[in-house]
């Protein structure tokens, strides 16, 4: 995947492993980030002349604690990064970036993985991850850099002109580091969008409107290339109505009796991310059961089975679920969860029938660890074939995609 899109944010990054003089202020007595090239793999991310900056030495910095979606601190503050020996005229240089005691930094430990990452407008996202993270890789992934466990920076710079289209997944990953994309073409999609005015329509109205704007999409050939198409069309034409709802609602404020209504803001930016996050894993069933339809796949969705669980599909339906007569090598389950994180293991104990599970997810780059547990569980991943370059080699290998799965449920569908 072209990840020369980061040219419209970013001017370059710097990744390390942080080492215990890194994280323990107490063991250097200062709050540095060390590198033994002497700032040299930092230099180009951060700059060598301070004079030409407003702010000298010092940048505005967003400190980001990642790990997981219940587990994100964010932080304002300053990073300073200068040349300690810069009035020793006989000495080399010796650059150390220095950073502020707050609760991002207070968590940082021997072994985490921290990205530097300077933005266009001159201002540093300062991201932690805990060793024990699955997202570290999707970050690496992100950024362009080859996984590493160095204890040295290594860093990628990024150039205006290296910009290119910004597809669904790396949206998904640049609203993890809080990062908002605008799609430039955006205003193309009013005349989609216009009936709704300013209201959300229910999903499967929205996603089927995104499916018919796509008529040149063939779903029954490229059934992977269709899924992303749908995704990404879709989550433009979301994001645009979405731009426009809240920027009516921002413009008519937060006041009750003409003092600032704090509750009523924060109650409507929950509904904002919420919607979000709900929205796009109604997206995502939505479009599979539409793969299913054109591909002539018997199905039932949401079939409650035993101890009230609910699989999102069950293959080739209900009836044959509960039928003890059918055999159970005919029966298939999916689950569909856009993004994994921590809940995978939750579709174990789904259709006790079916002892092979099947889950699809969007998310890319899911740690070798975790995806071996899946394996080891009888969980198969279906990953759609845009996102598995962002899993490893033998990764690659054990992972399905959208027409490994289609393929597998219309044999049993056939095998009569």
């Amino acid at each position: 995947m072209n990840r020369g899109y980061l040219g419209v944010f970013f001017d370059g990054v710097a990744v390390k492993r942080l080492a215990k003089v890194d994280a323990d202020s107490n063991a250097s007595n200062q709050r540095e980030v060390g590198d033994s090239s002497d700032g040299e793999s930092l230099k180009p991310v951060l700059g060598l002349d301070s004079r030409t900056r407003p702010n000298g030495n010092r940048f505005e910095t967003t400190y980001i604690w990642l790990n997981g979606e219940q587990e994100s601190i964010t932080e304002y503050g300053l990073l300073s990064w200068y040349d300690t020996r810069r009035k020793k005229i006989h000495r080399d240089p010796e650059w150390r970036a220095y950073y502020q005691k707050n609760a991002v930094t207070e968590l940082m430990s021997e072994g985490d993985t921290l990205f530097l990452a300077r933005k266009k407008d001159d201002t540093i996202l300062f991201i932690v991850l805990p060793e024990e993270s699955d997202q570290i890789r999707q970050l690496y992934w992100l950024f362009g850099i080859e996984e590493q466990q160095s204890l040295d920076f290594l860093h990628r710079e990024y150039h205006e002109n290296d910009a290119g289209q910004i597809d669904f997944i790396t949206r998904f990953l640049l609203d993890e580091i809080g990062i908002e994309f605008e799609d430039p073409n955006a205003n193309t999609i009013d005349s989609i969008i216009e009936k709704f005015g300013l209201s959300f329509p229910k999903t499967k109205e929205f996603s089927a409107l995104a499916r018919t704007t796509l008529p040149e999409v063939d779903a029954r050939g490229f059934p992977d290339l269709a899924l992303m198409a749908w995704l990404n069309h879709e989550e433009v034409m979301f994001r645009r109505l979405e731009k426009k709802i809240v920027s009516k609602r921002i413009s008519e404020g937060f006041l009750d009796r003409g003092d600032a209504d704090v509750d009523a803001f924060i109650k409507f930016s929950l509904s904002v991310q919420n919607r979000r996050k709900s929205r796009m894993g109604h997206s995502l069933e939505n479009h599979l059961s539409a793969l299913f339809d054109i591909h002539e796949i018997r199905f039932n969705s949401q079939v409650k089975t035993e101890k009230g669980k609910k699989p999102d599909y069950i293959f080739p339906g209900k009836e044959e679920y509960f039928d003890l007569g059918f055999e159970t090598s005919r029966l298939t389950m999916l689950a569909a969860k856009s993004s994994c994180k921590d809940r995978w293991s939750q579709v174990l104990p789904e259709a006790e029938r079916i002892k092979q599970k099947h889950l699809v997810t969007l998310e890319p780059a899911i740690a070798a660890s975790t995806t071996e547990t899946m394996r080891e569980s009888n969980l198969q991943l279906v990953v759609p074939t845009d996102i598995q370059s962002s899993y490893n080699a033998i990764q690659q290998s054990w992972l399905w995609n959208v027409s490994d799965f289609l393929s597998l449920v219309k044999s049993r569908q056939d095998d009569r």
